[in-house]
């Protein structure tokens, strides 16, 4: 049996009537509890009120109640550490900065159950990790795709993974990505203004606002909603424009699986090399030359970018932001529209 810890807490005054708002108003932040944590341990029986066991949540309690909380200690973590190099931007003992190449999946799953970030990560911090929702591994609080590169932060510590956790829920996060789409994006585009979701904000800032929600039929894409689904916002600024395509700079407002991707394609500009949502487009040579069109029909990825993130310190509090410039392979294709269109 795994050791234990119990928690004491006193219950303060002008209490909430219910048992976990209580708890998560008066838990000490050291103990790292969430409140998703807490209604899993109440659920669990591991929560005692002036000695006895109470499994609803929704119980009373009246200042100076005495609630103790059994808290397992973490568990090992069941992925096996890899010695996979890493891109490190930065690292502290509560967290740390990625640059993922492309080809590399975030967390194993059932068809990658190796070679993954998290399995990098857990052989460079070498053991030297606080338990992350009860298990000793890497706090994952974002993810991008397995074909996007760019910057992620992990959390090491328990509290560093909840204060990350609440700055991506409440949409405080920096998140700015490049892309390369088809065509470029114009305001004055009479198909684009009468798309629903999209209108423009000043500075010619393309807003798509939408909700997400897994497709009907094919469950490894994202389908555009307007009633049920995932509230999701993006904002796309064109950078460069080249006619046949565009580097655009987009601002996550929310983080939905393939947000971009979705909104991109929703747009009517989806993004090059985008199998999944880029439909079977293809470059003509007569548009855009024999090479050129070459280039842009086989790039073998969606060309995407997490080019820079900004965020609170969990701990110290201080504001960080991170930058890292394109990948070489969306850096030729960029050259070659360039060359294109001198």
């Amino acid at each position: 049996m795994a050791p234990t810890q119990i928690i004491t807490v006193l219950i303060g005054p002008d209490p909430a009537p219910r048992l976990d708002k209580a708890l998560a108003r008066d838990v000490p932040e050291a103990a790292a509890l969430s409140r998703s944590r807490l209604a899993r341990l109440i659920a669990a029986g591991a929560i005692r009120v002036n000695g006895d066991t109470v499994t609803d949540g929704k119980a009373r309690v009246e200042e100076g109640d005495r609630v103790e909380i059994t808290v397992e200690a973490p568990a090992e973590a069941r992925i096996r550490p890899e010695d996979i190099p890493l891109d490190i931007r930065y690292e502290d003992a509560d967290l740390i900065v990625i640059n993922k190449p492309v080809g590399m999946v975030v967390h194993p799953a059932p068809g990658t159950p190796s070679g993954t970030l998290v399995n990098a990560l857990l052989h460079h911090f070498g053991g030297n990790l606080s338990g992350v929702g009860g298990e000793r591994r890497p706090g994952v609080v974002h993810r991008i795709d397995k074909d996007t590169s760019g910057l992620l932060v992990v959390a090491k510590s328990d509290r560093a993974h909840h204060g990350l956790a609440d700055q991506f829920a409440d949409h405080s996060v920096e998140r700015l990505y490049q892309a390369l789409c088809h065509g470029v994006p114009d305001a004055a585009d009479p198909r684009l203004r009468g798309t629903r979701g999209i209108r423009f904000e000043p500075g010619g800032v393309l807003k798509i606002s939408t909700q997400l929600a897994r497709h009907k039929t094919d469950r490894q894409r994202q389908a555009v909603l307007f009633q049920g689904g995932r509230h999701a916002v993006t904002r796309a600024r064109v950078r460069e424009g080249f006619g046949i395509a565009a580097l655009v700079e987009c601002r996550l407002e929310t983080g939905r699986t393939h947000q971009i991707r979705v909104h991109m394609a929703h747009a009517g500009h989806g993004l090059i090399g985008d199998q999944t949502y880029g439909g079977r487009r293809r470059i003509g040579a007569k548009t855009a030359g024999e090479d050129l069109a070459r280039a842009l029909n086989s790039f073998p990825r969606q060309a995407l970018h997490a080019a820079s993130l900004g965020f609170t310190h969990p701990v110290r509090g201080d504001v960080m932001r991170f930058q890292v410039p394109v990948p070489a392979d969306m850096t030729g294709l960029l050259e070659n529209l360039r060359e294109a269109a001198l």
